[in-house]
């Protein structure tokens, strides 16, 4: 398996040429829930004070996702923003969506999304602010879990559903998650 990122910790990333050349920063993770995998990236310009690019990085263009830059082949791989995308970008973001079950049970609330890094950018687990239906405990605590992202998703406004039996298989922890391997096959 290659390394597991946060999507947090993408935020400000460098985007890097494979000359070495810095041509923007990532400013926010555009998901394609049917495919579980980042769609796009939005960007802001090469300085870290820069306003946002009217331009995007699709996934396809992306040569390597590392933890410390997204490297690209070279500048073209950055495309102009058709008048839409901004509109329809905002259906893929994860963080802060509310999660529910196909049977409409709450689950949680999404803090951060892991995902492959490498030539895959593939969904591997949610983080989530776990609904006290989901797990039992003191009101006052917020408890965090991991979820894993598998499964069939649906995202709705800010909704996402995930099918009903995925929460037993729920984790509190990275290690827990990481040695459960998720949802079995």
């Amino acid at each position: 398996m290659t390394a597991l990122t946060t999507v947090r910790s993408l935020t400000t990333l460098p985007v890097v040429t494979l000359g070495g050349d810095a041509v923007a920063h990532v400013r926010d993770t555009v998901f394609d829930t049917s495919a579980r995998r980042i769609a796009s990236f939005a960007l802001s310009g090469p300085s870290m004070l820069s306003g946002p690019l009217p331009r995007d990085l699709p996934w396809p263009a992306v040569h390597c996702l590392g933890p410390r830059a997204v490297m690209v082949r070279d500048e073209g791989a950055l495309c102009a923003l058709s008048p839409g995308a901004r509109r329809d970008a905002s259906l893929g973001r994860l963080l802060g969506a509310q999660v529910v079950t196909d049977g409409g049970d709450p689950v949680g609330a999404v803090l951060d999304v892991l995902v492959e890094g490498g030539t895959s950018g593939r969904i591997v687990a949610f983080r989530l602010a776990a609904h006290r239906q989901l797990v039992h405990g003191s009101r006052h605590h917020r408890h965090q879990v991991y979820l894993p992202g598998g499964e069939a998703l649906r995202i709705t406004g800010r909704t996402l559903v995930v099918p009903a039996h995925v929460t037993a298989y729920v984790s509190d922890g990275l290690p827990a998650f990481v040695a459960r391997g998720g949802v079995p096959s």
